[in-house]
């Protein structure tokens, strides 16, 4: 993998570098990921918020209550409406960036599921991953 990483949103008014490798992706089947993404799931990569730039634009922020309870910052494009990243309230010093919003992901694989008790059942789960069936600790 080259770095840094980049991605951006459908449109390309929000641009963004990453500047540390993402080996895990981490597909989550909760039920506001299945609305903001409009599909069972988002895939996200987790990683430290220092290594995260915004190089283009300023997304807006949705704040929201996710399942576990937690207050969630979701972030996206306000003109195309793209997810690009979302971090919790309590512990901005993370993110998860969506793995749709990368410019090249080839090199890159599903590694865990969580929220599987939220997982609709047309969902594909490969069964050689780790699956939770809710948040990991």
């Amino acid at each position: 993998m080259t770095l840094p990483l980049k991605g951006g949103c459908l449109c390309g008014a929000i641009r963004y570098t990453i500047q540390a490798p993402v080996a895990d992706l981490r597909a989550c089947h909760c039920t506001h990921c299945q609305r903001t993404s409009g599909t069972g799931a988002t895939v996200n990569a987790a990683i430290l918020s220092k290594d995260f730039a915004l190089t283009q634009g300023t997304p807006k922020r949705y704040t929201d209550k996710a399942d576990s309870g937690r207050t969630l910052y979701r972030f996206f494009c306000g003109d195309c409406g793209s997810p690009i990243y979302s971090q919790r309230e309590t512990a901005p010093e993370r993110m998860v960036v969506r793995a749709g919003s990368f410019d090249d992901s080839a090199h890159m694989k599903i590694t865990t599921h969580i929220w599987t008790k939220r997982a609709r059942p047309w969902s594909h789960i490969d069964p050689d991953t780790e699956q939770l069936p809710g948040n990991p600790v």
